[in-house]
């Protein structure tokens, strides 16, 4: 007998499809549309010139500290919620004993409801992971600013490239940071798993609508772009 039904082997092919074209389609079409992503990464290029011109720094470093603090409660909290991932799949037929007297009922073996705990602690592992690496990488980025040349020398070639490779590295720890809240709000679209394939079709969908809007659509878009 097969671990899921056929009804479940789409929703998660789904689930994981649409995961992974959202991020496909975001990197090819952010650029174009000037999307939030993209818009950020110009202001980062632009906080890197700037920066360049003060001889007092200490604002951009309360800046990275900000970003640093941010990246650093985004990874405990990943690292909780694996705990929690793995509470549930310790006490699966408590649970199973639990949601069977909902109103809904909830039909599913202690082995599927296994399997699915862990397809969650997964994916916050991943989250994790992103969150760490962006930490890390604001870490570097903290170095560079304190390893830049004077503002006596920002107009110099060497002091220009020190700026694009710093607002590189920004990007760069930003994007995995976008990455681990990616997995963060498409964990909650994995929650419907747990009550039926049919409510995992329809929170990926809605999950992925919500992100793309945002990015798009958002008021914070409009007010970046000055629409």
């Amino acid at each position: 007998m097969p671990l899921f039904s056929t009804l479940d082997l789409v929703a998660l092919t789904l689930f994981l499809g649409v995961w992974a074209l959202y991020a496909f389609a975001l990197a090819r079409v952010e650029r174009r549309q000037h999307g939030l992503n993209f818009e950020m990464q110009r202001h980062r290029g632009g906080w890197m010139t700037q920066m360049l011109g003060r001889e007092m720094r200490m604002v951009d470093a309360q800046i990275v500290s900000a970003l640093q603090n941010g990246t650093a409660f985004f990874a405990s909290t990943s690292l909780i919620a694996v705990g929690g991932a793995l509470t549930i799949l310790r006490s699966t037929e408590e649970i199973l004993h639990v949601v069977s007297a909902l109103p809904f009922g909830i039909r599913s073996t202690a082995v599927q409801w296994e399997a699915k705990s862990i397809g969650l602690a997964v994916i916050f592992v991943y989250a994790f992971f992103k969150f760490a690496w962006s930490y890390r990488l604001y870490n570097y980025l903290a170095i560079m600013i304190g390893a830049a040349p004077s503002f006596e020398q920002k107009d110099t070639p060497d002091a220009k490239t020190h700026a694009e490779r710093m607002a590189k590295l920004c990007d760069v720890a930003g994007r995995h940071f976008n990455r681990g809240q990616r997995a963060f709000f498409f964990a909650l679209g994995y929650l419907g798993w747990f009550l039926s394939p049919w409510l995992l079709i329809a929170s990926t969908v809605a999950v992925a609508g919500v992100l793309w809007r945002r990015q798009f659509a958002s008021d914070s878009r409009r007010a970046l772009i000055g629409e």
